[in-house]
């Protein structure tokens, strides 16, 4: 005769861990979709109340439902950190230091007026979604343009300070071809003028009177047409490089293609077996 099986009891911290943590079972689910209704309309609030008119015709209702969320996910916030079985590994993660972020500004407006507007930094909450929702596959995608940049970074360092160096040299031009008189009142200001006309921007708070200026500030614009698109291309040539499905030596014996894909067992150009 078979020993009856008991199922172990899970202790309240176990439970509230699986409720939080645990998109598989329905009041799990549930939680993270109410989670993410209310990081959504805490946000809403935050944003109706820098609207002046509504501030002022419904300032206390905003006032009350913004720490009213901050009190929700003050507890929720709390009730992380008891359920898990790493607490100094949530804490410090990138999702357990966005929670904290989450709350801190609501707290600290209590000592510094107008910092309760920093509570849209909510919104990077919404990344919860692609857990809730297993949209892993959205994840891995972004995966992809995490290592291209990693790889390029390098070239895009050296490219942007190299641009650093060109407007400070056209600013410090500038400052000398024009002169107070004309705007350029000093060296910093004149570099502004330069990354704004580099940029392409444009503002014109700020524009050349001289010939000479004028010509400086034609070539500066030219210029900018063709560095914008340099970061762009080295950026796409990594990302399609990391896309790329690494090849194989592997050479077709009938049309003679070099590279195929490792579990590749056909040529993908003319269909020849590659293994006879």
């Amino acid at each position: 005769m078979k020993a009856p099986v008991y199922k172990k009891s899970l202790s309240l911290k176990e439970k509230i861990h699986i409720v939080i943590e645990g998109t598989d079972t329905p009041l799990g689910k549930l939680f993270d979709i109410g989670l993410l209704i209310g990081i959504s309309l805490s946000v809403v609030v935050v944003m109706l109340d820098s609207v002046l008119y509504l501030r002022l015709q419904y300032g206390r209702v905003f006032f009350y439902a913004e720490w009213i969320f901050t009190i929700l996910f003050t507890v929720e916030y709390l009730l992380r950190v008891y359920s898990s079985p790493n607490r100094k590994r949530y804490v410090l993660s990138f999702y357990g230091i966005v929670d904290l972020l989450a709350l801190l500004p609501s707290y600290i407006s209590l000592f510094f007026v107008g910092t309760q507007y920093l509570l849209v930094v909510r919104i990077l909450r919404i990344l919860r979604i692609f857990r809730v929702f297993k949209l892993k596959s959205y994840m891995h995608q972004a995966g992809f343009l995490a290592a291209a940049f990693r790889t390029s970074q390098h070239k895009i360092i050296v490219f942007f300070l190299s641009l650093l160096l060109l407007v400070t040299i056209f600013g410090s031009v500038m400052y000398v071809v024009e002169g107070p008189e004309n705007g350029y009142t000093s060296i910093p200001k004149s570099i502004y003028w330069a990354v704004v006309t580099l940029t392409t921007v444009g503002y014109g708070d700020i524009s050349p009177k001289t010939p000479i200026g004028q010509a400086i500030a034609s070539m500066v614009m030219i210029m900018g047409y063709s560095i914008i698109a340099v970061p762009t291309g080295i950026f796409t040539a990594e990302l399609s490089r990391t896309m790329r499905p690494q090849l194989h030596p592997i050479t077709c014996p009938k049309c003679g293609k070099f590279g195929h894909a490792s579990n590749a067992k056909f040529c993908d150009r003319c269909g020849h077996d590659l293994h006879l």
